[in-house]
């Protein structure tokens, strides 16, 4: 099953850390990586569940709801809603 995803996760993270005041050795920090493997997480438009999940540990920040609202609008079209 073909699905396009119009979300870029990397740049989400970017701009919820901008809008923490928090920047990408802040992160690094807290989930025990390098601030040059942010920087990758930053230009990725994917990324694995468990990153993920230890990322929005890590701000507080739910970043799964994105592909949620997602996954709802394309239930919401693909039965006509």
């Amino acid at each position: 099953m073909e699905h396009n995803c119009n979300i870029h996760i990397g740049q989400l993270i970017r701009e919820q850390l901008k809008a923490d005041q928090r920047g990408a050795s802040w992160l690094a920090r807290e989930i025990g990586c390098s601030r040059n493997h942010i920087y990758k997480v930053f230009r990725k438009s994917s990324l694995e569940g468990e990153l993920l999940l230890r990322i929005s540990l890590a701000m507080n920040f739910n970043f799964f709801q994105y592909y949620t609202a997602e996954f709802i609008e394309g239930m919401k079209q693909r039965i006509g809603g």
